[in-house]
């Protein structure tokens, strides 16, 4: 090998380990940041409770076009048609009670968000009207 190229592969290496040294020593000042994967939601945070959903509301037009509306608005992006395959898991509506879909809206759930902090409980109950209709289709 010509000294030129073991002089650049010692340099090279010289430097990888400074670069590592300083990162360990960074490290250890601040904490690491969260990994991407981490969850939206801690595992022991609390989760409250539905309020009652009776079906005269969950059926309520008013409501359900309103959370059609927010649907449209926050939901349908990760959640909709055109967000597959990847983004969030299919809704299958079918396969769910008023009171599961309030609590993954409201509480959120592993990546997804909680969006108590933003909708107001009513605009919640919209949307779990909605998502529960006879016209939704994700």
């Amino acid at each position: 090998m010509p000294l030129g190229m073991t002089l650049r592969a010692a340099l090279l290496v010289s430097f990888l380990a400074a670069a590592l040294a300083a990162s360990t020593q960074t490290g250890a000042q601040s904490p690491a940041p969260a990994p991407a994967s981490a969850p939206a939601v801690a595992p022991d945070a609390p989760r409250d409770p539905p309020p009652p959903l009776p079906a005269a509301v969950l059926k309520d037009p008013k409501m359900i076009a309103g959370g059609e509306a927010l649907w449209k608005e926050n939901c349908a992006h990760c959640h909709g048609s055109k967000a597959y395959p990847g983004k969030a898991p299919k809704l299958q509506p079918a396969k769910y009670k008023a009171e599961f879909v309030w609590d993954r809206v409201h509480n959120g759930f592993k990546d997804m968000p909680p969006w108590k902090d933003l909708y107001s409980p009513d605009q919640v109950i919209s949307l779990v009207a909605w998502v529960m209709s006879e016209d939704f289709w994700p």
